[in-house]
């Protein structure tokens, strides 16, 4: 069965203690989710200059790491589906990285988009893909699978004709490196998530959902600037989008927003989408 999860990130507000935490993992449990998808850094403590750049980056992390994440986990009843982890530290301290996912019961790491890297780089995304090889190696000696999480900036051109994502698929191994595929991205850089999905087959272990369209009322002007929006809220076609994630057979559909949240609230949007998910899932 799928299991619908949530990335923590979309959380990070409302994890300030234990107990607001608690509350949260219940809500998401009695709205229908059965997984959650957790981040390195907001299960353990960071350097205070991170909490500061994600602040300024206008998404604080908060102080979640001073949390116990494998007790509230535990208690949640929730499936750890992955942890996302960053490339320099699954290359320099491996079997920290792989310990720390077997603690939570989980076999799936996943790499997100580089920071400050140049996409438009051919040769600096060809040794990306080359160390994703070797990162997806180590971990796979150690029962883990190593899989990248795209967001818009992988589908800059690297030539004519050819994306930075459409070279790290290429040029990464299979039995190394799969991937978590975030639809809206590719929707938001005007690439054809259907085809690139399809395209992913069995390498789509995991699929990122979000829908896009605008929360205004009244009079505007001419053009309005597109956010996320609660599934089914927007104007991606999602249900086609699932189908696909389903044929391929992923093992979990994760929704992620960062904020445009109806209320502002990050619990009352994922109730929402929730209805959707249940649904269809």
């Amino acid at each position: 069965m799928t299991v619908k999860a949530i990335q923590q990130f979309q959380l990070r507000t409302v994890l300030r203690n234990e107990k607001m935490a608690r509350e949260t993992l219940k809500a998401l449990k009695d709205s229908g989710y059965n997984g959650i998808e957790l981040c390195g850094f907001m299960i353990r403590k960071v350097p205070y200059i991170v909490r500061i750049l994600t602040f300024f980056a206008g998404m604080p992390i908060g102080r979640s790491g001073k949390l116990n994440w494998k007790q509230l986990i535990t208690e949640s009843g929730l499936k750890v589906v992955s942890i996302h982890e960053d490339l320099g530290s699954i290359l320099n301290n491996p079997q920290k990285i792989i310990e720390e996912a077997k603690a939570y019961r989980t076999n799936c790491i996943v790499v997100t988009g580089m920071h400050r890297f140049d996409y438009s780089n051919k040769q600096a995304v060809l040794e990306l893909a080359d160390k994703l090889n070797r990162a997806g190696e180590i971990l796979k000696e150690g029962g883990i699978y190593l899989l990248y999480h795209n967001h818009n900036c992988e589908f800059r051109k690297v030539e004519s004709g050819k994306t930075a994502f459409q070279l790290l698929m290429e040029k990464t191994e299979a039995s190394y490196v799969n991937f978590e595929f975030d639809s809206y991205w590719a929707i938001e850089a005007g690439c054809n998530a259907f085809e690139l999905m399809n395209k992913l087959g069995k390498r789509m272990k995991l699929y990122h959902i979000n829908d896009r369209g605008t929360r205004v009322t009244g009079r505007t002007g001419s053009i309005l600037k597109s956010d996320s929006m609660e599934l089914g809220h927007g104007n991606i076609n999602l249900l086609e989008l699932v189908e696909i994630a389903k044929k391929i057979g992923v093992e979990a559909i994760i929704l992620e927003t960062h904020k445009n949240w109806v209320d502002k609230s990050p619990v009352k949007s994922f109730q929402l989408s929730a209805e959707f998910l249940n649904k269809h899932i």
